[in-house]
């Protein structure tokens, strides 16, 4: 639902609405709220809703904790699970300092700019993610346990496949709210899921996908099972991604073309801006350790290439045809902040249309079994968040992008966490606790 301030109030009154969430993310993409009452939401849009900046990991420290939330109203959605009567609404909201200027550490804020910069230059990036995940069986108390829902595999149907009553729910759900899912279906592992989504605008797909998160884990419980979004939660399956599907847009027709239109070279460099700034960003777009257990198996990539329609490759170019011409970027996984993911791929390939670099010959070959004579050639992915971290510390187009009090708050916070991680002395417990149930 798009609406202005004033329709959205008068939504507010007319649809027996008597909470109100005021959303955001923090630095990780993680998902806050603070709910307030119908009288308070005027003021929320005029002056925004104070909040303890200091408590949300990443944001500020004590001296300088409060922060407000002003809801933009083009993002008023119900909530289909909340009660009919007493309805529950939620908006997503800007992140300002008291002064009313935007706060560093709005991810939300930061992938606008993108879009606004990307604008400028002529173009509109549309965008739809491909996301997975695992559904698992909770023990007697409702916490989640590491047996998967059912034994499954790619698009198998009932009775191997008892998920598809969960994943109809979940469609019909977001339909409700406004989302526009196309596909969904079984993947390859035992209790593994995917939805995809109708291509937007960038800001509306990350709004989309931190939504279709919420309502994943919500319906999953409601359902007595626990959602995952972790990249890699069984050692031995198939890992979750997050594929990222992009095309462009001038005047209002896709120009995502190679080799047969007067874009192709447009094309063909912002692909190529990709593919080289990928393994400078892949700390943003696989931000956990357990990120690097799913790259390089399972049609997850290793190195940097393209092809097309082959799986094993970073990026790879569907069979499509005019408005539904793309790119697919196959490296990210869910457990990415989609407005910081977004901004920094869209970036990379404005960065290629700027420099005019050329698009390499594609390889169409399965990487996974290709000689060492084609795999020493092609540049890796990086293989540890440590190695990430070090190419995102020097990458220049991380620095155009973000801000650096956001660069550096997010690379120490996840020196700490790599740190942590590696100091565990029951890994088992360390990963079940601080990953598995949280993802």
């Amino acid at each position: 639902m798009t609406a202005t301030v004033s329709e959205a109030l008068e939504f507010i009154k007319e649809n027996d609405v008597k909470f109100i969430r005021l959303a955001f993310c923090d630095l990780f993409g993680r998902q806050k709220n603070i709910s307030v009452m119908p009288d308070v939401l005027p003021m929320a849009f005029e002056y925004g809703i104070p909040f303890d900046a200091h408590a949300i990991r990443g944001f500020t420290d004590v001296t300088n904790s409060e922060l407000l939330l002003v809801p933009d109203p083009s993002t008023l959605s119900v909530l289909p699970w909340r009660p009919q009567q007493g309805r529950v609404v939620r908006f997503f909201c800007d992140i300002k300092n008291p002064d009313g200027s935007a706060f560093w550490g709005d991810t939300r804020q930061i992938l606008k700019s993108v879009i606004s910069h990307t604008q400028q230059r002529g173009y509109t990036c549309m965008v739809g993610a491909e996301c997975e995940f695992y559904l698992f069986k909770t023990d007697e108390n409702g916490e989640p346990t590491m047996i998967p829902f059912d034994n499954g595999g790619y698009l198998d149907v009932s009775p191997l496949d008892k998920g598809e009553n969960v994943r109809r729910e979940i469609c019909l759900c977001l339909e409700e709210m406004g989302l526009k899912p196309e596909t969904s279906h079984h993947e390859q592992g035992p209790g593994q899921n995917e939805i995809d989504f109708k291509f937007s605008d960038a800001l509306s797909c990350a709004d989309n996908l931190v939504t279709f998160k919420q309502v994943v884990k919500t319906i999953a419980q409601r359902n007595g099972l626990f959602a995952s979004f972790l990249p890699k939660p069984l050692p031995d399956k198939s890992g979750s991604g997050l594929h990222i599907n992009l095309s462009l847009s001038r005047n209002g027709v896709n120009i995502f073309k190679l080799g047969d239109s007067e874009y192709s070279g447009v094309t063909e460099s912002f692909i190529a801006g990709i593919l080289e700034k990928t393994p400078e960003i892949t700390a943003f777009l696989n931000p956990l350790p357990n990120s690097y257990d799913r790259l390089g198996a399972f049609e997850a990539p290793k190195y940097v290439s393209w092809s097309y329609s082959n799986r094993s490759q970073l990026i790879r170019i569907p069979s499509a045809h005019n408005e539904r011409c793309r790119m697919e970027l196959r490296s990210p996984d869910p457990s990415t902040n989609p407005y910081l993911a977004f901004a920094l791929v869209i970036s990379a390939g404005a960065y290629g249309i700027e420099k005019g670099l050329k698009l390499k010959d594609s390889i169409n070959v399965d990487l996974y079994q290709a000689d060492k004579s084609i795999t020493d050639s092609l540049v890796r992915l990086p293989e540890t968040l440590d190695e990430a971290l070090n190419l995102a510390k020097g990458s220049e187009l991380v620095k155009s992008t973000l801000n650096e009090e956001l660069i550096l708050r997010f690379l120490h916070l996840k020196t700490l966490e790599l740190e942590a991680n590696q100091q565990a002395v029951n890994k088992h417990d360390y990963f079940f606790n601080n990953y598995f149930k949280v993802i």
